[in-house]
């Protein structure tokens, strides 16, 4: 019996990190080309330039690297050095084989980063805090990792913002631990998409660690 290739429907409805686990696993191989360039995944070009137009500067972590998208326009936009965590090792296999990345780090977000305290001047992710994965409980941890001033450019799914709470923890957060918090509505997916999520949107959330 042949396995299907996972999709961004069963990516949707993950519901714990072993699933996770399996699942990227599984699509490590593919995702780039069987999913990125067939949908017109735009988000990690967003995120990206976003984090660069708002001055920020390495080391930076790239949390959810998956096989490298976001961090190869970070390169591309001559920032690092470049360190990649994600919670699947066969995902970061991929990444590690385009020369992005200093170093690789399999975490579960939501149990912590295995990183020094203060150990990036930025904190980028694109694609991870969506529906399926994971939610505002997880912020604390990037915000452990980071330096004070350190930039932070962090894609949410609009509806996943909506529906895990993501207002209030900002809110929350910006009593003592984050400043200059800015929204940025951006598409997902470019125009060449046709699935059935091509006009979703992402909230990019800017600001910087107190």
């Amino acid at each position: 019996m042949t396995r299907k290739t996972p999709d961004l429907h069963a990516a949707y409805a993950l519901d714990s990190p072993e699933e996770s686990r399996r699942l990227y696993a599984q699509w490590a191989e593919d995702y780039d080309q069987g999913f990125a360039a067939r949908e017109d995944y735009m988000l990690p070009l967003h995120t990206a330039r976003a984090f660069a137009t708002a001055g920020g500067q390495g080391p930076v972590l790239d949390v959810g690297a998956g096989t490298g998208l976001c961090g190869a326009v970070l390169s591309q936009f001559g920032l690092g050095p470049i360190d990649a965590t994600d919670i699947s090792a066969e995902m970061l296999d991929r990444a590690m084989t385009k020369d992005i990345y200093r170093d690789a780090i399999v975490a579960d977000l939501n149990v912590g980063i295995p990183a020094p305290a203060d150990s990036y001047a930025g904190i980028v992710s694109s694609g991870t805090f969506t529906l399926g994965h994971v939610g505002p409980s997880a912020l604390p941890n990037l915000l452990d990792v980071a330096r004070r001033g350190a930039q932070f450019a962090i894609s949410i799914n609009a509806q996943h913002y909506a529906e895990a709470g993501f207002d209030a923890a900002f809110a929350d957060l910006q009593r003592d631990r984050i400043s200059d918090f800015t929204l940025t509505e951006v598409r997902i997916y470019g125009d060449l998409a046709a699935g059935p999520n091509k006009d979703d949107t992402a909230l990019i959330a800017l600001f910087e660690k107190s």
